[in-house]
């Protein structure tokens, strides 16, 4: 008896691995073998893959084929995005003073080593800038050009044939389209890491603290795309590649929210600095206020279009033309003035001594700018 239970439990065992591993050669089959060698040739295709009226296509993607647009514009771009390496000079309350190293990112606007960046990464008060390129080159640079109010600077390495970005038009930027970010985050250990999301606003003005003080940076371009410390100064890129904007700040509280300067307001500025060497600002002699930032000085100031001179200097050309407080600047030389980043630009393409004619909502006058 217990022989005749003894060969009726091994026939019990082996017929359950019998089951068992038949399930698991049908599996193989099922997900492997037959999609791609059986289907459609010796098996027909099973019912949830087959669409009435039309033979079902197998879709392989070709590796020579370059995947995604992200990875177009980073081949394309990468090569001219470097690491910025700054040393300065701080002051403590006792007067004692240190070296404070600090890192970002830029871009190579012209072959002959001209580079923009942020003014927090590379300033006039910065006591040595050390650029490093994507070929593994460290070389000393100088800066051209800084605008803390802008948060740009433009910096210069003594090196040629480097290769360049190609500028975009931050005008034509719109709301949903991609936009890819490449820089250094936290240092230069990361180098060259690209990100990429969406614009996902344009013309915002934010409030940021630098050197103790507070400041508003206006007419951004917002973004979801991954901007972290060491990004700023690297581009913000469309998908065709070409620099829309300059990676500037990230708001720390929050996921996704990350700004960069509109690409225009430098383009006048690297035109001057490739031409001559050097760029002077002409002056108007105002202090005014577009309709994103004007409620935080004034919340009576209600604006629908152009902007609204808040204070201005009596001794300068806009005074002795005629300008007051309290006006609206609507266009100068028949260009719309819509944001102060519109004004700087329009400014910035002009040079001290030429004469402007600008139409506010109660006159026209002619500016001869200082």
């Amino acid at each position: 008896m217990n022989g005749y239970h003894g060969e009726k439990n091994n026939i019990w065992w082996l017929i359950a691995a019998i089951a068992i591993i038949g399930a698991f050669i049908g599996s193989i089959v099922t997900a492997y073998i037959a999609p791609q060698y059986l289907y459609g040739k010796i098996l027909p295709y099973p019912p949830a893959l087959q669409v009435p009226g039309k033979a079902y296509t197998r879709v392989v993607i070709p590796q020579a084929v370059k995947e995604t647009v992200t990875t177009a514009v980073a081949e394309k771009v990468m090569p001219a995005v470097v690491g910025i390496v700054t040393v300065d000079i701080t002051t403590d309350l006792f007067f004692r003073t240190r070296q404070v190293e600090g890192t970002g990112s830029g871009f190579i606007i012209d072959s002959d080593g001209y580079i923009v960046t942020n003014n927090h990464v590379a300033s006039k008060t910065s006591r040595r800038v050390t650029v490093y390129l994507a070929d593994g080159r460290t070389l000393p640079a100088r800066v051209l050009w800084a605008d803390p109010s802008l948060d740009l600077s433009i910096i210069k390495i003594n090196a040629t044939n480097l290769p360049a970005v190609d500028l975009g038009d931050s005008d034509k930027v719109v709301v949903g389209q991609q936009a890819i970010a490449i820089g250094n985050p936290l240092g230069l250990r990361f180098e060259r890491s690209v990100t990429a999301g969406i614009i996902s606003a344009v013309n915002r003005s934010i409030m940021i603290k630098e050197d103790g003080r507070n400041s508003i940076l206006e007419d951004l371009l917002q973004t979801d795309a991954s901007i972290n410390p060491g990004n700023s100064g690297g581009p913000l890129l469309d998908a065709q590649g070409n620099v829309v904007g300059i990676n500037s700040a990230k708001v720390s509280t929050a996921e996704g929210l990350g700004f960069a300067i509109p690409i225009n307001i430098v383009k006048p500025v690297a035109q001057k600095i490739l031409k001559t060497g050097s760029f002077k600002a002409a002056y108007m002699g105002i202090v005014a206020y577009d309709r994103e930032i004007a409620g935080y000085f004034n919340e009576n100031i209600k604006l629908t279009k152009g902007v609204y001179i808040a204070d201005i200097d009596r001794r300068g050309p806009s005074y002795r033309a005629g300008l007051r407080p309290g006006e609206v600047i609507l266009s100068i030389d028949g260009k719309p003035v819509n944001t102060m980043l519109k004004l700087k630009e329009i400014l910035f393409s002009k040079n001290p001594g030429d004469t402007i004619t600008v139409t506010t909502n109660k006159k026209v006058v002619s500016v001869k700018l200082q």
